[in-house]
């Protein structure tokens, strides 16, 4: 058993480093993998290969975690272009964005007040759905770029979708709400 902990997730599965990949692929790819270095299989080896083991398994599972999310992969496909993040000094600068983060917030806090507010919520997830889809379009072509201002671009696309996926799941959430009520 042995695995090369320095090389990137897509090598570990045997896949070419790029944005669209194929989930079932990947999948297929982990089980076989965890399947060899599961610390099942090492119950009764040695503490070094157990250990071994663990590590193998831990470096799997996170590779799997980062290449499943889109958003996760994305990140890790510019870090791997030497793009850093910053989360914490992150922040937009894009207008039309802000302008529009501010409309649908405001949508999303007015659902209450709507004479059907499922169907408020419903339109309110629909938008935002159909504005990922778009951005992941660009996304996809800004990662196969060559261009590091292409790379930059795709950076704050990361970080478009990251406020965009937040607002699915606060409109998710509060129609959850809704239907306990």
């Amino acid at each position: 058993m042995s695995f090369d902990l320095s090389s990137d997730y897509f090598s570990l599965f045997g896949l070419p480093v790029s944005y669209s990949i194929d989930g079932e692929v990947l999948t297929q790819k982990y089980r076989e993998l965890q399947q060899v270095v599961h610390p099942d299989r090492f119950a009764n080896a040695s503490e070094k290969e157990r250990r071994l083991s663990l590590q193998y398994t831990t470096y799997l599972n996170e590779a799997i975690r980062v290449l499943k999310d889109p958003l996760t992969r994305a990140r890790y496909l510019l870090e791997l272009k030497g793009i850093k993040w910053d989360d914490e000094q992150s922040t937009l600068s894009d207008p039309v964005f802000l302008m529009q983060q501010m409309e649908l917030r405001e949508s999303l806090s007015e659902v209450r007040e709507q004479s059907d507010p499922f169907a408020a919520v419903a339109d309110i997830i629909a938008k935002v759905t159909a504005i990922i889809r778009s951005n992941t379009l660009e996304l996809e072509a800004l990662l196969q770029s060559d261009n590091q201002d292409d790379w930059m671009v795709a950076k704050n696309q990361v970080r478009k979708m990251q406020f965009l996926n937040k607002m699915i799941s606060e409109a998710e959430a509060l129609e959850a709400e809704l239907e306990d009520s």
